[in-house]
């Protein structure tokens, strides 16, 4: 038996790919093939887009994937909701789809749309979106560069996919709403879900790759402290639950051991060495579950 796994192609593919690696899987992808090969005798790998998974994975084609949430809502997919995973290697915040329209518009708000014509490549949540509101518009599907559409007077307004908004304001437009936040998702198909053997295996994934995920933001602290230092030392150390303490060879010394997150580094240091802290190694971590 093998679990069919979905990889996203595009946007999301080589952070994924990094993602399975540093979890412990390695993936393999021959040259110009959508079928990557992996160190894992129970999993067979397909590449896909985003934008198709849910849809493939709800159909049974795939038992399980990864794709946006944002690509979820718009096929409306019947699927299972594993686990999110934000990629923070290659993102500073998750993404955002927004509503745009001219700077120099009158427009504020949304309700001031009405029956007027949308371009988007998220279609189906749009017309969904705004009808929840009992706002009457006509949406069109943009295959691309969607921010020239409102310059051009092929739409009122867009909905676009953004992390900043620097680019929608580089554009010429101002964003009046934000509708979603997106963010990439582990899903499954239910009927895979109630499978033991599946579900197992997806479970494993999904508790290595959210392990992996935060492990991206921490590091490992090694030092030496005296016993007269210790308690300092122990007071200033933020851990995850408390330090490790183990006695040296050496009389009346101890090793320290910290996991941290990555953005205390740079100011703990100094204060840990001017407390009597030797000897300080940082180290990288693959896993923190």
């Amino acid at each position: 038996m093998k679990l069919r796994l979905g990889l996203p192609k595009g946007s999301l593919e080589k952070a994924t790919l990094d993602l399975f690696e540093q979890a412990g899987w390695k993936i393999t992808i021959p040259n110009r093939s959508y079928f990557p090969t992996m160190d894992d005798e129970y999993i067979k790998c397909t590449m896909c887009r985003a934008q198709e998974m849910s849809r493939y994975i709800e159909s049974g084609v795939l038992d399980a994937g990864i794709t946006g949430k944002d690509w979820i809502l718009e096929n409306n997919s019947k699927v299972v909701v594993v686990t999110d995973l934000v990629y923070s290697k290659t993102s500073t915040r998750p993404t955002k789809w927004v509503l745009a329209v001219p700077s120099n518009s009158n427009i504020k708000k949304m309700e001031e749309l009405e029956d007027k014509k949308i371009a988007t490549e998220l279609v189906n949540f749009t017309k969904r979106y705004f009808k929840e509101r009992g706002i009457k518009i006509y949406t069109e599907f943009s295959w691309g560069a969607t921010e020239a559409k409102v310059a051009s007077g092929l739409a009122d307004a867009i909905v676009e996919v953004t992390e900043t908004g620097a680019t929608i304001s580089a554009h010429g437009l101002k964003i009046i709403e934000e509708l979603m936040v997106s963010y990439p998702q582990l899903i499954a198909n239910p009927k895979v879900w109630k499978d033991s053997w599946k579900r197992e295996k997806i479970e494993q994934i999904a508790l290595l790759l959210k392990g992996a995920l935060k492990a991206q933001h921490m590091v490992g602290l090694k030092m030496n402290v005296s016993k007269k230092r210790l308690e300092k030392i122990i007071n200033i150390l933020p851990s995850l639950n408390a330090p490790t303490i183990s006695p040296l060879h050496q009389h009346d010394w101890y090793a320290v051991e910290s996991v941290i997150a990555v953005k205390e580094v740079r100011d703990l240091i100094p204060k840990l060495m001017k407390q009597g802290a030797e000897g300080i190694i940082e180290y990288p971590l693959y896993k923190v579950i």
